[in-house]
């Protein structure tokens, strides 16, 4: 009895401190990554997609609190999908999140060659995408433990950064730059440009909100996980994107001018300049740098971490992937395996890179609303008025959002995605004998904790 109550880790966390570690995760600058293409897309109505997300993100947050609750020691889509609705249907969903541990670290990547080659247009961007994947492999190889210690220090230069990009628009707005004012409704209603324009934006900018579920990977270290969890999940997805609009905004008055960017993927770089020079514009691309940095290698090291796990768990083969280096105790075929797919940013486009993760993650965010009505609506039996509200309408409001955002990716994601969900049947039928066996677990956990 004692054994099974002792705790492993001390419950400290409240509810700021938790809220304020899910909006790090999140990295404050990922507002950037794709603001050219967002912008093209939309047609200068990025704030207007980012509200349609972050709508369709809430919805999804009260899903995750609702099966935190549930599951208060257990975070991810795929979990909630095997034990509320079908292991077999979960197995699925898992293989779809797998999409993106392997396609997260190549978009840092790419993003890296994109803002250097904007910096440094004399050098080619393959050069710098080479050099940080062989950089980066061999750091995961040998171990992270040194870059884990200085992250909160990266995060806080990003938040930094960006506080500085809205002061020097803002200070660019009241001189005549750009718009001219403050205040304008165009970012957000616009007649001439067609609403299916700013939901192919939002189903781009659903990457941004990448990780804001990651709190639940600490509720064994939160006070009150029950309460608190759900509430820092809500609050991280509230904050972000409302700081992903109101930085959209400004940076849309500032520079309204969305086709004469020289470089689409990289224009954020393109308005650091034209607000700030080059001293700010040096800034902004050490911020960005470190951003994707960070984020590369943490995604590397959790990619191929989840590799092994599957590896271990005999879902993939144990010999390659459940393989262990003997000196430095790290994956390393693994974190091999996972740089060499990640050259794909050699030929990949950010739009294209960017669907192919958020087709992952809207498939997760669709089934995580799903998970809800089969546990409480159809388990726990938790109906009348309130529980068909609580436990019915309002995920599948969220389900519909997110089903919708996936119908806006790009039609080549929705294949190649489709593809990919397809091979992953295939392989769930073998591994299962023609579903004749539960499936083996996929331990979303390790990946989330590397």
């Amino acid at each position: 009895m004692n054994k099974e109550q002792a705790p492993q880790f001390s419950r400290t966390l409240t509810l700021l401190p938790l809220v304020i570690l899910g909006l790090a995760y999140m990295a404050p600058m990922t507002v950037f990554s794709t603001y050219g293409i967002a912008a093209q897309t939309t047609h200068g109505m990025i704030p207007a997609a980012y509200i349609i997300a972050l709508v369709a993100m809430l919805f999804t947050a009260y899903s995750y609190g609702k099966m935190v609750k549930a599951y208060p020691s257990a975070g991810s889509a795929y979990t909630y999908t095997q034990k509320s609705i079908s292991p077999h249907l979960g197995f699925l969903v898992g293989w779809s999140v797998l999409m993106d541990y392997l396609f997260l670290p190549m978009i840092n990547f790419l993003l890296s060659g994109v803002f250097l080659s904007a910096a440094f247009p004399q050098v080619p961007s393959w050069i710098w995408i080479v050099g940080f994947i062989c950089i980066i492999t061999l750091v995961n190889v040998c171990g992270i433990r040194m870059t884990a210690r200085i992250n909160g220090i990266l995060v806080l230069f990003q938040f930094l950064v960006t506080v500085l990009f809205v002061i020097l628009s803002i200070k660019g707005v009241t001189h005549g730059m750009g718009m001219g004012t403050l205040l304008s409704a165009l970012p957000f209603y616009n007649q001439d440009v067609p609403f299916s324009f700013v939901m192919a934006g939002a189903s781009i900018l659903c990457l941004s909100f990448l990780g804001f579920d990651a709190v639940t990977t600490l509720s064994e270290e939160t006070v009150n996980p029950k309460r608190t969890v759900p509430r820092a999940i809500f609050l991280v997805a509230f904050i972000g994107g409302a700081l992903f609009t109101f930085v959209s905004y400004i940076a849309q008055i500032v520079y309204p001018d969305f086709n004469s960017f020289k470089v689409v993927d990289s224009a954020a770089f393109e308005i650091a300049d034209h607000i700030g020079g080059t001293i700010f514009a040096s800034i902004f691309l050490a911020g960005m740098i470190t951003s994707t940095i960070g984020s590369g290698m943490s995604s590397h090291a959790s990619a191929a971490r989840l590799l092994f796990a599957m590896g271990r768990e005999s879902v993939l083969p144990k010999k390659w992937f459940g393989y262990i280096h003997p000196k430095f105790q790290t994956p390393s075929l693994n974190i091999i395996l996972i740089g060499v797919f990640s050259l794909a940013a050699l030929v990949l486009d950010l739009s294209t890179a960017a669907s192919f993760i958020n087709f992952g993650a809207l498939v997760a965010f669709t089934f995580v609303n799903l998970s809800v009505i089969a546990h409480y609506y159809v388990r726990q039996k938790e109906r009348g008025a309130k529980g068909f509200f609580q436990n019915v309408l309002l995920p599948v409001i969220g389900a519909c959002f997110t089903i919708w955002l996936w119908s806006n990716l790009d039609k080549h994601s929705i294949i190649l995605g489709s593809v990919w969900v397809i091979v992953g049947f295939a392989y769930l039928l073998a591994l299962t004998k023609g579903f004749s066996q539960k499936p083996p677990e996929i331990q979303f956990a390790e990946a989330d904790q590397a």
